[in-house]
């Protein structure tokens, strides 16, 4: 209820709710154009030894930094002839020059790098920042470059320069228009289809410059504010629609615009609320990973979505209400009918519409259904048995860069792997003669198969850290590098004994990025893991159900591969690189396990707004095959929208996305296609069909435990029901209808006024205890409707405790036990010293009246009740259940009974007295639906109606 309220506080607020907003997002831009952005690329591997030889590199040899490569071609001639030489040396010289930067000659010492042609070389190029500003790139470009006239050219790249610019934003703009025209075909108009894109641009503008200010504190990947950017328009114009079109549905039913609004968000708002936390527990979830940077992508993904979900819980209802009445759907007025002459023709049939025409087509031979579909999914999902997983490099970066040129440059005149260095640290302290050390261990890296050059082998300034630089045979994504990583650990114990060094580490970017891609792989299986255990906890707390959580989780797990399949067809067996602009290679190593945390909150989003909807109309009907029409007709229209809106939006991140980006955006986009119109809107209505009742089962020891969750706001309802029947009566502390007390029990009505006592007789099948303890709130009931004191039972159970009390007639305890327990109760009370103190002494009086009430002589065995009943008095109880009366032998023992009931009840609180024989007062209003209040006459009139239909 806690949604309602809030619809009621922005509707008296909502100018002031719309301010806020408003200076948050100029806060939070003005100071990201203040600090400026420093996003950083570098993946960081705590606890790996590539990144200890990485911490090694930056401690003993200063190489702190990115690197950048200078593909430097002779243009006639040798590139070891003179002229071409020294040209060479020029350039090598201008580049160390910049600030910050640092170059080698690599045409001089032991090691000097030429090409088999002999026309090439590459000056190795070393920042000292990880992330160098544009201004310093520049610089190196321009000293790089050789004078007019020279006899060499070059081409500059390397992991510095990653290359591309910034994309164009005009297929986003499309894609936004796109969403726009999809929301004015479902709302009817202009104005209402605004206002989610509204929304939806103010939270990415808010979480994109958070992101931005927090570079500043953290390592932030480059691409992490495009993730939560296509993120948070993503979910951010479809949670707006959501409560949109449930606001205006309610205002076409008659409601002011507060109240609609109000409801909007105690129901389509809780969904919101349930979905956004499902998409925001599954990014946090990046973190089992256990990579920095891919963490901080989870989050602020998260921070997106969190955003998206405030903003359409908040700004949202207030520009709604704001507008007032103008978001009201305008009704068509009746057309006139003229009088026909003719015999008048037999009524037109109902006109169906696409929805129910689908759903029916689906669920009439649902075996076919779910046949076709897993088949044509299961094709679809062949491809991502064969990803390939490592990081981007610049193999993959668009061709018309300098870094794909001088990639494909380098690969054409050395091999892909001088792309690709490797290093080898060693601890040499020990050594005598650091210079012979070194080059011992460089020969013997030198004999592993497949290093295929040695750049460097050299010790530090300090002589106690030796390095080797060296060259694989392949790229960074080929396997043969990941293995000649593994081989060259494999061998490092026996180097280290046999040349008396120690804590030999393979070191580089290179090392760290295959470190990185096995890393997430080995996390992807604990991540589905998670994922999918939580799916079915989720589903089955809102569904009370066994059989749709699990059908929801293998269903999500067919919407992942078809994405991951299509995401291998397309990028790394190269089928659309002509479209993509991309060259076939490995994916992205975080890639699945992103698209599995996002498509997760996605696909329980749809489930829960589709199979909600047949669910409630199950618990109405208890007809399962109507209730998957109903539900499916009056929750598809919003889904396909809300679908359709999502995969646009994704689709539009693809044209100029980078390398990085791009397999995720279409991974994303085909994963919400297939989830929502194959898997949620074909396979499930099968699949219930199929299952028919059984598909609501759930096994009552799992139902006791399962905690109540009203994710759609059915609570509301209920509420504004019961709130309709009590507006014109005596007020009442207990309402029941048809309410089943325990399994096989027969169903019960009682209304219970405030200051009566009430008689209510056990039903058949339950025990007056156990009758106790649920209308008390301590027991859950198997089925019907409870309200005590204005609070739904189950779901305001805790409540419900602190304001019913249990008075049990059979409980005996002496006279010190009795006070003990009143003086316990007292202390573990609220409040102060002295508001417990009167409490205490409230209490022993109200003991004392209560005794006089019934009269003197009152037996031991209801001292305890009479303690009881002081206690739910003096602590503000509105309702007391007495239990036990029919144990009491004595007649004189129900006499004072019924005094102390009437007690209470000039207290003011609602009594119920319960009994386990019929022949007693019934309550004095029967709740609506009902008259009977002995369970007997209530079964004999089902029995009759039965028979009835029967016949019928």
């Amino acid at each position: 209820m806690f949604l309602f309220r809030l619809g009621g506080k922005i509707a008296r607020h909502r100018g002031l709710v719309v301010a806020f907003w408003i200076l948050v997002l100029a806060a939070l831009i003005g100071g990201n154009r203040t600090l400026g952005t420093d996003y950083d690329d570098t993946f960081v591997l705590p606890g790996a030894s590539s990144q200890a030889g990485q911490d090694v590199l930056a401690e003993r040899f200063g190489l702190t930094g990115t690197n950048g490569q200078v593909l430097v071609t002779a243009t006639s001639g040798k590139i070891t002839d003179q002229a071409n030489s020294d040209e060479v040396a020029k350039l090598a010289k201008k580049i160390s020059d910049v600030d910050e930067v640092a170059a080698g000659n690599p045409l001089e010492g032991d090691y000097a790098l030429v090409s088999d042609d002999e026309k090439h070389t590459i000056i190795q190029v070393r920042f000292v920042s990880q992330n160098p500003d544009e201004d310093t790139l520049d610089e190196v470009t321009h000293a790089a470059t050789p004078p007019s006239g020279s006899t060499v050219e070059t081409s500059i790249g390397g992991d510095a320069y990653k290359g591309g610019g910034e994309p164009s934003k005009i297929p986003e703009l499309l894609g936004l228009l796109v969403s726009f025209l999809i929301l004015a075909v479902t709302f009817g108009s202009f104005l209402a289809a605004g206002m989610p894109i509204l929304t939806s641009m103010i939270g990415v503008g808010i979480t994109l410059s958070g992101v931005v200010i927090v570079t500043h504190a953290t390592t932030v990947s480059s691409s992490a504010p495009t993730l939560a950017e296509m993120l948070g328009l993503a979910v951010g114009i479809d949670y707006a629609l959501f409560i949109l079109s449930r606001h205006r549905r309610n205002l076409a039913e008659g409601h002011s615009p507060t109240e609609s609004m109000s409801r909007a968000l105690a129901t389509a708002g809780s969904a919101v609320v349930f979905a956004g936390a499902t998409v925001v527990i599954a990014l946090c979830g990046l973190t089992v990973a256990g990579i920095p940077v891919l963490t901080v992508m989870g989050l602020a993904a998260a921070a997106a979505v969190s955003v998206a979900v405030t903003l359409a819980l908040t700004l949202l209802p207030a520009i709604a209400l704001l507008l007032g009445e103008r978001l009201r759907p305008k009704m068509k007025a009746p057309k006139e009918e003229k009088p026909r002459k003719k015999k008048a023709a037999a009524p037109p049939k109902a006109k169906v519409g696409f929805a129910e025409r689908w759903v029916s087509a689906v669920t009439k031979v649902p075996l076919l259904t779910i046949a076709a579909v897993l088949v044509i999914l299961g094709i679809a999902t062949i491809p991502a048995t064969q990803l390939d997983l490592a990081l981007p490099d610049n193999s993959t970066a668009p061709e018309d860069t300098s870094a794909r040129q001088t990639y494909d440059g380098i690969t054409e005149a050395f091999g892909a792997g001088y792309n690709s260095p490797l290093s080898v640290t060693a601890n040499i302290i020990t050594s005598t003669d650091p210079t012979k050390t070194v080059d011992d261990l460089a020969k013997k890296v030198q004999d592993v198969p497949d290093v295929v050059h040695i750049m460097q082998a050299t010790p530090n300034p300090g002589a106690d850290t030796g390095l080797v630089a060296l060259v694989p045979k392949d790229g960074q994504t080929a396997e043969s590098t990941a293995t000649l990583v593994q081989a060259l650990r494999d061998r490092s114990a026996q180097w280290e004994e046999e040349l008396g060094v120690t804590d030999i580490l393979i070191a580089g970017t290179t090392a760290v990025n295959i470190d990185v891609s096995k890393q997430l792989a080995d996390a992807l299986l604990p991540f589905a893991a998670i994922v999918m255990g939580l799916s079915v906890i989720l589903l089955m707390i809102v569904f009370r159900s066994l059989a749709v959580p699990i059908k929801a989780t293998l269903g999500y797990l067919l919407s992942v591969g078809a994405a991951l399949g299509s995401v291998v067809a397309a990028f790394q067996w190269g089928w659309l690189d002509a479209v993509m602009g991309e060259s076939a290679g490995p994916i992205v190593s975080f890639l699945p396990i992103f698209v599995m945390g996002v498509l997760f909150g996605l696909a329980m989003d749809y489930e829960m707004f589709l199979v909600s909807a047949m669910r409630e109309e199950f618990v109405v009907s208890g007809n399962a095959s109507e209730a998957i029409h109903h539900g499916f007709k009056a929750s598809s229209k919003v889904v396909t929208a809300a679908a359709m809106i999502m995969t646009s939006v994704f689709i539009a991140f693809i044209p100029g996305g980078s390398a990085t980006i791009k397999p995720i955006a279409l991974g994303l986009a085909i994963g919400v296609a297939v989830d929502a119109f194959v898997v949620r809107m074909t396979l499930v209505p099968a699949v219930l069909m199929l299952l028919g009742r059984g598909a609501w089962w759930l096994p009552a020891w799992l139902e006791r435990a399962l905690p109540e969750v009203d994710v759609e706001g059915a609570a509301l309802h209920r509420k504004v029901a019961y709130e309709d029947w009590a507006a014109d009566r005596t007020p009442t502390a207990v309402f029941a209808s048809e309410l089943v007390v325990a399994k096989g029990a027969q169903p019960l009505d009682i209304v219970a006024p405030l200051g009566e006592v009430t008689r209510v007789v056990a039903p058949k099948g339950a025990d007056e205890r156990t009758l106790a303890n649920v209308l008390a709130g301590r027991t859950r009931p198997s089925g019907g409707e409870l309200v005590v004191d204005g609070l739904l039972l189950p779901e305001q159970r805790e409540q419900v405790n602190r304001v019913a009390s249990v008075v049990d007639l059979t409980g005996s305890s002496t006279e010190a036990e009795l006070e003990q327990r009143i003086r316990a109760t007292a202390r573990l009370s609220s409040g102060s010293r002295r508001a417990r103190r009167e409490q205490l002494d409230r209490t022993v009086a109200l003991v004392g009246e209560l005794k006089r009430a019934i009269g003197s002589g009152s037996p031991h065995t209801m001292r305890s009740a009479l303690v009881d009943a002081a206690q739910a008095v003096a602590s503000g109880v509105r309702t007391v259940v007495i239990t036990g009366l029919d144990a009491l032998l004595l007649a004189q023992d129900r006499h004072r009974t019924e005094r102390l009931a009437d007690a209470l009840a000039g207290h003011g609180l609602a009594v119920v007295l319960l009994l386990t024989h019929a022949g007693e007062t019934a309550a004095p209003t029967d709740p609506p639906g009902s008259r009977e209040t002995d369970p007997r006459e209530k079964q004999e009139k089902q029995e009759k109606q039965e028979k009835r239909a029967v016949h019928d």
